[in-house]
């Protein structure tokens, strides 16, 4: 142990030793630009090895410090650029809910000018009954808008149903296309009236009932647009409700009956229109 004491150096002197060696190699090096001989071959293979040397990890170093700057500013280029990127998505995002809310409005628009006859209020859905189909939906406006009972709400390019419980600020609708739902119908071509009811359980197919159309001389195809009608007693006349799909004569021989493919798509009623006259308030103005 006390030899191993004895053999040690202190670290001064080691940076000493260092600085020293340094110096004589910096020296040697300027030498031996000018030196000659056999000097100048001692230095060939000794000072010039380790001058390459001491280049060679310069350089590694420096082009080390340089990829690690370089790697940082990419890093920090990266991040700036996903946060442009994000908020890009974000706007992007909002400017697609604008054009297709500006597209449904601009339905609402025509719907509005296709049934000019009747006043009408603008109102978003708010809620459903829960399921995939808006059989019934609530709306955002109520009394305080001037909206009551029995006040017929069309969408798209025909009618969606009836308004059947008020509050303040909001109202519950039931569509045609709930079981509950009954509209006195009429073919727009021939004024044959017939019942068109609301069937849960024909929904998948896209498609709706009617019967009770009278098995007369009159001829009713598909095709057929099928209207509200003028004997309703709670829809206003002329509200398109769709299309004839199929059509068949009853077992009776004296009624037909059938299907309709509605105008509406009740799986993405978002915004629709409120005629704010019910049936009742037309027939009172023409008396």
């Amino acid at each position: 142990m006390k030899g191993k004491n004895q053999l040690s150096v202190p670290s001064k002197y080691w940076l000493l030793i260092i600085t020293t060696i340094c110096i004589i190699f910096i020296g040697l090096s300027l030498v031996s630009e000018k030196a000659s001989g056999p000097f100048k071959a001692v230095a060939d293979y000794t000072v010039v090895p380790m001058q390459k040397g001491i280049n060679r990890v310069g350089m590694y170093l420096s082009d080390l410090t340089e990829n690690f700057d370089t790697l940082q500013d990419v890093k920090a280029e990266n991040k700036s650029l996903k946060k442009k990127v994000d908020s890009l998505t974000i706007s992007n995002n909002r400017l697609q809910q604008d054009k297709y809310e500006l597209e449904r409005l601009r339905e609402l628009y025509k719907l509005d000018q296709t049934y000019s006859d009747y006043e009408k209020v603008g109102a978003r859905v708010i809620g459903n009954n829960g399921s995939n189909w808006f059989s019934t939906f609530t709306i955002d406006k109520g009394s305080e808008d001037g909206i009551k009972v029995d006040m017929n709400v069309i969408a798209g390019t025909g009618l969606v149903g009836i308004v059947t419980k008020v509050g303040p600020h909001s109202s519950e609708v039931r569509a045609i296309i709930d079981d509950q739902s009954n509209v006195s119908g009429m073919v727009l071509s021939t004024s044959d009236t017939c019942v068109v009811r609301g069937d849960l359980k024909l929904l998948s197919d896209g498609r709706i009932r009617f019967e009770q159309l009278a098995n007369n001389t009159t001829k009713v195809k598909e095709g057929e647009q099928i209207v509200t009608s003028q004997i309703s007693s709670k829809y206003v006349q002329g509200i398109l409700i769709g299309y004839i799909s199929e059509i068949n004569v009853d077992d009776n021989n004296l009624t037909r009956s059938g299907y309709i493919t509605p105008v509406v798509d009740f799986k993405k009623l978002q915004e629709v229109l409120v005629i704010t006259s019910t049936k009742k308030d037309l027939v009172e103005k023409k008396k």
